[in-house]
């Protein structure tokens, strides 16, 4: 292993893209490792380990949760996307924080990740609606849309109602509401 993780912190992006599968192979004992490696001071050697914990099936969105926070923000865009593959309720809150991240990547793979959680994110995408600047609801009204849940009927009916909203806000209203089935009914419930 420790060849594996020299590879993956050698500064090659090769030597270390190629050592991905290996560590992988290992199993849950390179876990611990890869997750130290993410204290590193060096950023890319944190990206590295969070591509590796990203590839392996043993990874735990808890331990994903605290890299959002990055001072890097290609670390946090990696986080969000290894996020994206061990999607768990568990990172809702990090991920609605992540919606606000200076970085545009970030925010918008934030939505990404919220939407493959699914409905559960509802609740927390709704306050977001209520309260963000409109670069965020944006990324929340089109997380809406896609995870196609009920409850945002009425935020999508006021958006579509309210003159001065984003045309944005707008487009992903109408959306979700299409893709809830309602189609151009768009009554005020």
């Amino acid at each position: 292993m420790k060849a594996l993780l020299a590879d993956l912190t050698s500064g090659d992006d090769a030597r270390a893209e190629k050592s991905i599968l290996p560590l992988v192979e290992l199993g849950q004992v390179a876990i611990g490792p890869l997750i130290e490696l993410t204290h590193s001071n060096n950023a890319d050697i944190r990206w590295w380990a969070v591509r590796a914990l990203a590839a392996s099936p043993h990874t735990q969105t808890l331990n994903l949760i605290p890299l959002l926070n990055d001072s890097s923000s290609s670390v946090r865009a990696a986080t969000v996307l290894a996020i994206l593959n061990h999607p768990h309720e568990d990172a809702i809150e990090a991920l609605i924080q992540a919606l606000y991240d200076e970085d545009p990547l970030t925010a918008g793979l934030a939505g990404n990740a919220l939407v493959k959680i699914g409905s559960p994110t509802t609740p927390s995408l709704l306050k977001v609606m209520e309260e963000a600047q409109t670069n965020v609801r944006i990324i929340a009204i089109r997380a809406l849309a896609e995870i196609k849940d009920h409850r945002a009927i009425p935020t999508m009916m006021k958006c579509l109602n309210d003159e001065n909203e984003s045309a944005v806000i707008q487009y992903w209203a109408v959306q979700g509401l299409n893709k809830l089935g309602l189609d151009m009914v768009y009554i005020n419930p």
